[in-house]
């Protein structure tokens, strides 16, 4: 019976490999010469540190942008607050990984609305989804790309 999993995952060192890229990119750009800013990974956390608010907003789309070059979906920070420590201010990016129990119901109940022949279960942070035909497993997984989840989801473990 052909199966497969919807899944929320990270790719750990292509997260590393963006933010090198945005600190490889920030040392080039001219309005942030002089600036003390720059991007840090530190335990599933992504920090960003500057001079201002606006320097901030500038840097999270540069971060945005490369991790979007590396096919990670932007939806996966969650961002944190502004904090400001002298005349520099920070803010972290969680890193989201896994579905949430509400998030995996929300999943089946969309699948379940769709009327399509297919079961779904809740495994720990995956939901698994069978069926007896492959075009009900693909019409799921499309109905699911274009739903409106708050967190990205891939699709592994495809078995015939």
């Amino acid at each position: 019976m052909p199966s497969f999993d919807a899944v929320s995952e990270i790719d750990l060192q292509v997260v590393r490999n963006s933010v090198d890229q945005a600190n490889r990119e920030l040392e080039t750009r001219f309005d942030f010469r002089g600036v003390d800013c720059g991007f840090e990974l530190k335990d599933q956390k992504i920090q960003i540190h500057a001079d201002e608010d606006f320097q901030l907003k500038q840097l999270e789309e540069m971060l945005r942008t490369k991790l979007a070059k590396n096919k990670i979906d932007a939806n996966c920070l969650t961002p944190g607050e502004i904090e400001a420590s002298g005349k520099s201010k920070r803010i972290s990016f969680g890193l989201i990984e896994g579905i949430e129990k509400d998030v995996a119901r929300n999943i089946v109940k969309l699948i379940k609305s769709s009327k399509l022949k297919v079961q779904s279960a809740i495994q720990g942070e995956q939901v698994r989804i069978t069926g007896k035909k492959r075009d009900d497993l693909q019409a799921v997984m499309s109905m699911l790309k274009e739903a409106d989840i708050e967190i990205p989801i891939q699709f592994t473990n495809f078995r015939d």
